[in-house]
This record gives C-alpha cells, structure tokens and sequence, in this order.
C-alpha cells in the first residue's frame, strides 16, 4: 500500500474508484436493460464488445496524442466526453428513447472515451511513483478496478430493480466529475515526446514493438490469456437470468463476487511474487480462472457460484497484475503511451473481439457450453507457456535516457531533411569477430527500435578486419531525437558492448543527400539566408 502514502497518487486513485464505480454500474445497467430480449446472449455480449472495441480504432492515434500532447488535458477532454455520453444515455433512457440500438450506440461512445483516455492514463502511472513501486502501484491500480466491480454492480442491480437503469446511467455521468477535478488539481508531469506527424508517430510505436522482443512476448500472452477468458465477463448475466433464473440483484452480486475475489488476490499477490517468478505466477493465475469458469458452467446454486467466481477473480487479477507490470517497467518514456496503446489493442481489443465472438457461439450451442469451450481454449494456452514463455529479464532492464556521446556534424542540417544515412567504420580483430557478429546483430534491434527505418552489417572483402554498419533513419530530427531522447541505459550498453571489441574507437559518419547540405558563405549558413535568418 506504500503508493497510496504518495498524496498525487492517492487522489487520482480515489477518483479513478468513484468513476470506475460508476463505469461498473453502467455496464450492469446496460446488459440489464437487453437480458429480457429474444436475441439475449448476442445483445449482452455485444455491450460487452461495443465497450471494448474501440481501442482497435482509437488506441494506436490515442497513445500519439499521449505521447505527444499534454497528458492531464487529454484525459480531462476524454472525460468530459465520457460524462456527455452516458449523460445522453440516462436522458433518453428516462424517457423511454433508448433501445437496443441507442444502448449500443452509447456504449460504443463510451468505449471511444476509455480508448483515448486509456494510453495516457496508462503513461501517467511511472510518473506517479518511484520504479521500485511501480510492482505495487500496478497492483493498486488492479485493485481499484476491482474494488469498483465488487461494489459497483451489486449497487447497481439493487438500483435497477428499485428504479431501473436510467439513476443508474446518471450516476455514471456524474461520476466522472470526481476525475476531472483530480486531473485539474494535478500539475501533470512534462515527458519527453514532441509533436510528431501522426503516421510517422505510429509508425516509430510499431517499429518499437516489433524491434522489442520482451515487449512482443508480453502483448502474445495476453492475446493467448484475454480472448478465450472473456467468455465468462460477456456471458455472466446470461448464465445468470437464463441458466441460474436470477434478476437484477443477482447478477449484481455474481458480477460483484469477481470483484471481490480481484480485490483478494491483488493483496496475495505481494506475497507470492516473493515466492514465484512472472511465469508461474501467470501460470497458476490462468490455472486458477479455469477453475472457476468451469464451476460457474457446471453450477446451479448462487451461493456456490458466488464462492467459485471469487477464485475466478483472484486468478483474473494475478495475470492481469504480472503482464500489467511487465509492461510498464519494460517501455521506455519516449514511447510508453503508443507501446501501452498497442498493448491495449491486444488486451482490451481482444477482450472486445473475443466477447462478440462468444456471443454468437453462444446465441449457437448456448452459454454453458461456450464457457467450457473457452476453458479448454485457456488450457490450450497454459500449454504454450514452455514454448513462449515472459523473458527472464522482463521489465529489469535500465530504461533512463542516455544520449549518444559521439561528437554532432554541422547542425544546420534542417530537422525535415532525410533520408539520413549513419556508417560506423570498425577495426576488429580476426579473434574478436565471431563475438563482434553477434554484439551487432543485438544492436540491429536497438537502432530499429528508436528509429532506424533499415541496419546492414558490411565486412570488407579485401581487409576483413574492417566492417561497416550502416542504418538509415527517415529524416535528421529523427536521428536528432535517436541520440538525444530515445537511447537508454540498456541500448548504451549493447552498443559498448560492441565497440568494446573494435579498435581503436570507430569512425562515425553522417551522410545526407546533397541538396540537403547546407552552404555555408562567411559563416552564415545559406539555408538560413534563403529562409529570411
């Protein structure tokens, strides 16, 4: 509990718990509203789905704005739109306006909301805390969902049945006033991305997470976990008005009981991180959701679906938490919130994917046997942590900014001139060059990685002493912010490591085409002549 000592962190998270709360409300409302319907699992799921699916759209231009533009604000603007819409939402609904197509549509709206809000939110949590905290914070962070989904939905149910869904949707609306205020009492904290164009911006995202293999491991499992585990959280109020014959209440408290069970393993979770690495506590974690998804499948009695959805719970949280923190302590600043957005494209667009998905098996061979097909699907993927395991050292690498320490050429070179074309001339000698091979080729990955758009690796047929690695980069502000912004600890050290085995120090050139050069006549660069310097 030590981030809630911290008095920024602790305020942002009580408002993120009233607006989850009202975002947990929502959503039983919502499907509440569609479980009387012929068409029942297929309308349930797709609320689920419409909430979910945006971030397929939304994340990537999200987490550039994010990256690019005051964070504090953009959360602030999302919000504020997130508060219209389910302010609609309860209007019409108090009106008799809002059917199946209405709740969707606003829920769809809603969904927008959380994708361009969620890559800042996302970014913002490392500035909150120390690293060391970040563990704790994540978990914290987990809680609160969950805290909010124990609560939330059984307030909600009892609402529901008392005055229907409409006080419900107002709540919600309101409920994202708590998070405005903290926003604004917030100074907000400065990072390091500039603006950048938005297709190049989310080109450098994907070439990150392409060119980071810890990154693309994490985004996997969630993939193998999340898909086949939505099948429970798209077809719960299903299972509970047709299979167990519950209302409103009943559903809240079945809804209510994941949270509760959330709430229990974030504070277990301290404990065995101790005891277990990030595999097997992801392992067990999957393991145990199994185990629950498959009691609410086979059981009829509230009372035992209730105690099983709490384990189910506990085991949600734990995968959630680990690749939660793999994530974050794995990505550096310059490019946190685009890596978090695709990261979110995975985890939450595959639950949104995953949901539609299930509501149509569903609407097929029926919910209970959809959710052990789901089961099995999830063992499938327990399977495959021997093949595709988290790396060992995930999230343990240094991710402090470390500039490139080579002296810079003229630097009246405009920042839009490109293609720019860097070689680095090596003497290695005959012993060390096995060794020198492969230092380069790990260092491939980090000169892709913040911003090499293409690496080659030349070794001089006539002196075979002498190699040349060469990599080109879009334009000269790209390899500007490469050397000063993006290069960490970690990408430092790759790059000592090969220069290690050269001697003496390499030969470093920067080329550029020619009619980028500038002239310079007495001093003054002529660029800066014809542009009116």
């Amino acid at each position: 509990m030590a981030p809630l000592a911290i008095r920024v962190f602790r305020w942002l998270w009580i408002a993120q718990l009233v607006s989850n709360v009202g975002s947990w409300m929502q959503s039983v409302g919502a499907q509440w509203m569609l479980v009387g319907d012929q068409h029942a699992a297929l309308l349930t799921a797709l609320v689920s789905a419409a909430s979910l699916l945006p971030v397929f759209v939304l994340s990537l231009p999200a987490g550039v704005l994010a990256d690019s533009l005051d964070r504090r604000w953009l959360l602030v603007g999302s919000s504020a739109f997130m508060a219209l819409a389910a302010g609609l939402l309860a209007l019409l609904t108090w009106l008799g306006a809002a059917g199946p197509a209405e709740v969707l549509i606003l829920t769809f709206a809603l969904g927008c909301g959380t994708a361009l809000g969620g890559p800042a939110w996302a970014a913002i949590q490392p500035d909150l805390v120390p690293r060391y905290l970040i563990p704790s914070a994540s978990a914290i962070t987990s809680a609160n969902i969950n805290i909010a989904r124990a609560f939330g939905p059984a307030l909600a149910g009892a609402l529901v049945a008392w005055s229907g869904p409409a006080l419900v949707f107002a709540i919600n609306a309101i409920s994202y006033l708590s998070v405005i205020v903290a926003l604004l009492v917030w100074p907000g904290t400065p990072h390091t991305g500039g603006a950048v164009g938005l297709g190049p911006a989310i080109a450098s995202g994907l070439r990150y997470v392409r060119n980071a293999p810890g990154v693309r491991r994490i985004t996997l499992r969630s993939a193998v976990f999340v898909v086949p585990a939505s099948a429970l959280w798209a077809l719960l109020a299903v299972i509970a008005h047709q299979v167990m014959g519950q209302e409103s209440g009943g559903y809240g408290l079945m809804l209510g009981a994941l949270g509760v069970g959330a709430v229990i393993g974030a504070l277990v979770l301290p404990s065995l991180r101790g005891r277990l690495d990030n595999n097997a506590l992801l392992s067990w974690g999957t393991l145990v959701y199994v185990i629950g998804m498959l009691a609410v499948a086979f059981l009829r009695s509230l009372t035992a679906a209730l105690a099983m959805l709490l384990v189910a719970g506990v085991g949600w949280v734990i995968v959630l938490s680990v690749l939660n923190t793999a994530i974050m302590l794995t990505l550096p600043d310059w490019v946190r919130a685009r890596s978090l957005a695709i990261y979110s494209v995975v985890f939450m667009g595959g639950q949104g994917a995953g949901s539609m998905v299930w509501g149509f098996v569903a609407s097929a061979i029926g919910p209970v046997a959809t959710l052990i097909l789901a089961a099995g699907l999830l063992v499938l993927g327990l399977v495959t942590m021997r093949i595709w395991p988290l790396y060992r050292e995930t999230g343990r690498l240094d991710r402090t900014v470390a500039p490139m320490p080579d002296a810079m050429p003229n630097d009246a070179v405009p920042a839009s001139a490109g293609p720019v074309l860097i070689e680095i001339a090596y003497q290695v000698s005959s012993a060390n060059a096995a060794a020198f091979k492969q230092a380069a080729r790990a260092l491939a990955a980090s000169r892709r990685r913040t911003g090499a758009i293409t690496w080659d690796l030349w070794q001089d047929i006539a002196e075979p002493t002498q190699f040349v690695e060469q990599y080109r980069l879009a334009t000269w502000g790209e390899h500007l912010a490469q050397r000063e912004e993006r290069i960490t600890g970690y990408d430092r050290e790759l790059e000592r490591q090969a220069r290690a085995l050269a001697a003496p120090q390499p030969r470093v050139s920067h080329l550029i085409r020619p009619e980028h050069m500038p002239r310079v006549d007495r001093g003054i660069a002529v660029a800066d002549i014809k542009q009116g310097g």
